[in-house]
């Protein structure tokens, strides 16, 4: 086994550090990935690899990405909701990889609710 070097390290504690920053520290943003069973089924934990791949591009660290169960909607799956700070939260329904694209890129980085795929605001 090569020995690791501190460059090596340096890597390593900057890619550990972006992931815990999805779950933690200071958040203008948090999304929220509803991923009970009904969820998955439905599509969420593709929609979840389309928004981290989406986070993957943009250097904002106040955006938190978390997970939680099914919200009892399990017919409007799968769903997200987004809160903004000082902003009423918006949970989007149906979601796929294409809707997750546009609303990262339009709601989250830009402040343009979707309309079009939410499901309630507030």
């Amino acid at each position: 086994m090569a020995k690791l070097t501190i460059e090596d390290l340096k890597k390593i504690r900057e890619s550990a550090k972006k992931g815990t920053a999805l779950r933690e520290g200071e958040t203008n943003v948090k999304i929220t990935v509803h991923m009970g069973t009904c969820g998955i089924a439905a599509g969420a934990r593709e929609v979840m690899d389309v928004l981290l791949e989406e986070m993957a591009q943009t250097d904002r660290q106040d955006i938190r990405v978390v997970t939680a169960g099914c919200m009892g909607m399990c017919s409007s799956e799968p769903n997200v909701t987004v809160e903004m700070q000082d902003k009423d939260p918006v949970i989007y329904q149906h979601m796929d990889k294409n809707k997750m694209r546009q609303v990262f890129k339009r709601h989250v980085l830009l402040g343009q609710v979707q309309s079009d795929f939410a499901l309630a605001r507030g």
